[in-house]
């Protein structure tokens, strides 16, 4: 999901969050791809130095328990369209997946973001947010920022294009 252009929300502007889970009873629970820390999670509590996840990159997941830490890990198999995720692991599951597999992609979240039921939906219709499919250049560029985030509104359409690429602050040109 790709926030809109339009999205001044600074919880959210030029996002990308990819949802784990949705349903109508439960709501929508994803993180933000595109906020990394700039540290490994080794950096942040030295308890994870005697793991291979220390090593793992740090995200700002968003702003719903930010205090909270979720570990994902996922894999694509042999094309962009085979995908296997692991969501909300724990250390010793994430540390047996990269045995099984070290071209495995770790990482961790520093909070979420979730919306309560319907929420989502409505904030979709009234244009705060772009549906994307799922895509493995979004994973392969998450610490780019927002130039992540440039890419792929820029793809949906060429209106979109413009208006990603219009300047923040046009009344200073």
């Amino acid at each position: 999901m790709l926030s809109h252009p339009s999205l001044q929300d600074p919880n959210f502007s030029k996002s990308i969050v990819f949802l784990s889970s949705h349903s109508e009873d439960e709501g929508t629970l994803g993180v933000i791809l595109n906020r990394p820390l700039g540290k490994k999670l080794h950096q942040l509590d030295d308890q994870f130095n005697h793991f291979s996840l220390g090593q793992a990159d740090v995200y700002d997941g968003g702003p719903v328990e930010r205090e909270k830490l979720i570990i994902a890990a996922w894999d694509w198999k042999n094309s962009a369209d085979s995908f296997r995720l692991y969501f909300g692991i724990d250390i010793n599951k994430a540390e047996s997946l990269r045995v099984e597999n070290e071209k495995i992609h770790i990482a961790c979240f520093l909070g979420h973001s979730g919306w309560s039921p319907g929420q989502l939906e409505n904030e979709i219709k009234v244009d705060s947010w772009l549906v994307s499919t799922l895509n493995l250049n979004l994973f392969e560029k998450m610490n780019a920022k927002a130039e992540c985030w440039k890419c792929a509104v820029s793809g949906v359409s060429d209106e979109m294009r413009l208006m990603a690429n219009a300047p923040e602050r046009p009344w200073r040109n």
